[in-house]
């Protein structure tokens, strides 16, 4: 699974993006919120954890940002803060998680592990989808054998895993995984038949109107 990681301290950032890679996840590091929002408006992560206090864009900010765009990602924030009214505001926004500064490498790890089984159906980086692949890493496995996805078929799931639980469009899907590029629905459509020829019917659900979404 792929992290965002907002926390201005080098030192502290590098602590917490290798403890992190030590456990298998991906992780991406950023110092400030700018920084933030660029990386979530162009790569697709599986959780974002979000320091308050740094420069140039709040991380309060950046989790509005996040919920503006209707990405659904899971938050965890950072902040050493302790006023209500911050921690009001970062439920109000959308956050799902708070968590205290300072505090040990082994209390991220057990909150990680949380939100991954609420939201993704395992706790090791891994997302069950169907009830019958194992998707961990970009990889799609169905039992002991892999899946053979293309680049932009895993940039597809990717995408949709980042938006668990609600239907994307195609408009969506083309912002996203192809950058807005000119390329026709049928495209797009081939490319989500052939992860299904791939996988299962249902490994990607659709519906008339609302679009697609994976199965977890």
């Amino acid at each position: 699974m792929k992290i965002l990681l907002l926390e201005d301290d080098y030192i502290y950032r590098i602590s917490v993006c290798e403890y992190l890679q030590s456990l298998g996840y991906e992780v991406d590091g950023v110092s400030d919120g700018e920084q933030a929002c660029a990386k979530v408006a162009n790569t697709s992560y599986h959780l974002l954890i979000l320091d308050i206090k740094v420069p140039e864009i709040s991380g309060l900010d950046v989790l509005k940002y996040v919920r503006d765009l209707e990405i659904s990602t899971p938050i965890i924030m950072m902040t050493s803060l302790t006023d209500i009214e911050n921690i009001e505001k970062g439920y109000k926004f959308g956050c799902n998680e708070y968590l205290k500064k300072p505090f040990e490498l082994a209390e991220l790890r057990y909150r990680i592990q949380e939100i991954m089984r609420r939201y993704y159906g395992s706790d090791d980086g891994s997302v069950v989808i169907d009830g019958k692949f194992c998707y961990k890493s970009g990889i799609v496995n169905s039992g002991n054998d892999e899946i053979n996805l293309s680049a932009i078929e895993r940039k597809i799931v990717d995408f949709l895993l980042q938006n668990t639980g609600k239907f994307s469009s195609i408009n969506d899907i083309k912002v996203s995984v192809w950058d807005d590029r000119d390329i026709d629905d049928a495209d797009i459509r081939m490319h989500i038949r052939k992860i299904r020829q791939k996988t299962s019917s249902e490994f990607i659900i659709s519906i008339r109107g609302l679009g697609y979404k994976i199965n977890v």
